[in-house]
């Protein structure tokens, strides 16, 4: 008991910061949209309807409470949820706390607030895409040239599907040229590309023209606002095109939905960095995610992780490539 004694302040100051930060409805708010996506303080002001200087209250407590954390992405502070921790005091009940809150409705206004800060990042990444259509190969070579990782990708990939193409559908988001989509064409029977450009889908619908693929359906549109139009897949796939989202986590989210029991989700992506000028360079929004990040959002959406792969690359960039199975 002794040995023990001095311990117990410390993880009752702990467990109190946690309870306060928690004990609060619009924090509670908060919390839920944060596991939506990452967000500045603006933003959050924007969804949540309040002034900035009440908002930074109610992150600071949140924060000394262990249940946000900040991190910068090129200019900007973006705050996010921290995961729980097994290790400390407050661990199972943190974990408990986001459970509930994933698993209840966020209210009806802060919802639509919400859609609409996202669909203002959308409309970012759309119009970075229409202006440099014609660069984009250039400028992503900077980062990952497509040789760098494709072979890998579609190893985890075939793996993860070995049926396919027996009557196998898949979906690419984002798919830019389509080099990648001409490669699932030969191994799927149906295969699905969705872009918010127009040049990026015209430049891919050239190449698949040149090699006479006739299995490839191209469809303009936003991911997730396009998935009620598509019809459920055994695959989706997202190469290099996550950190160009403005909501990760609802992506992922949606692309669980989109599959079918058993399904595959293809996630290659970079890892985190602090590569800053990749955001006006390549009309970056993220820079790179958190190992764990994806785990956590893709489980949240009903997804195992399967399989994953890490590769170094120039200029200090890491990619991974990861597949997860809809159970």
């Amino acid at each position: 008991m002794n040995a023990q004694a001095p311990d117990a302040p410390e993880i009752t100051d702990h467990l109190a910061g946690f309870l306060k930060a928690a004990g609060d409805p619009l924090r509670l708010q908060v919390l839920q949209v944060l596991g939506q996506n990452s967000f500045g303080v603006l933003e959050l002001c924007d969804i949540m309807a309040m002034k900035q200087s009440g908002m930074s209250h109610h992150l600071k407590v949140l924060a000394q409470g262990g249940l946000v954390e900040k991190r910068r992405e090129g200019n900007s502070i973006f705050y996010r949820r921290r995961l729980p921790q097994g290790d400390n005091s407050e661990g199972a009940l943190h974990a408990a706390l986001l459970e509930e809150l994933d698993d209840s409705p966020l209210d009806g206004q802060v919802a639509e607030r919400l859609e609409q800060v996202q669909g203002q990042r959308a409309e970012q990444s759309r119009a970075f895409f229409a202006r440099h259509a014609e660069q984009v190969d250039e400028q992503q070579e900077l980062i990952a040239d497509y040789g760098q990782y494709a072979d890998q990708a579609l190893e985890l990939l075939t793996r993860a599907s070995p049926d396919a193409p027996d009557g196998k559908s898949v979906l690419e988001i984002g798919p830019g040229d389509g080099q990648f989509l001409l490669e699932l064409a030969t191994r799927f029977d149906t295969v699905f590309g969705l872009d918010n450009a127009e040049a990026m889908l015209e430049r891919a619908r050239q190449n698949l023209t040149v090699a006479k693929r006739q299995n490839v359906q191209l469809i303009l549109g936003e991911w997730p606002a396009s998935a009620t139009i598509l019809p459920t897949v055994d695959a989706v796939v997202l190469n290099m095109v996550l950190h160009h989202l403005p909501a990760p986590a609802s992506a992922i989210g949606a692309a669980a939905r989109q599959l079918n029991e058993g399904g595959t989700l293809l996630i290659t992506d970079l890892c985190r960095h602090d590569q800053h000028w990749a955001h006006e360079a390549c009309g970056d929004f993220w820079l790179g995610f958190e190992e764990a990040d994806l785990v956590d959002w893709a489980g949240r959406a009903g997804l195992a992780l399967q399989e994953s792969q890490f590769l170094a690359l120039r200029n200090g960039f890491q990619v991974q490539v990861r597949t997860f199975r809809k159970s």
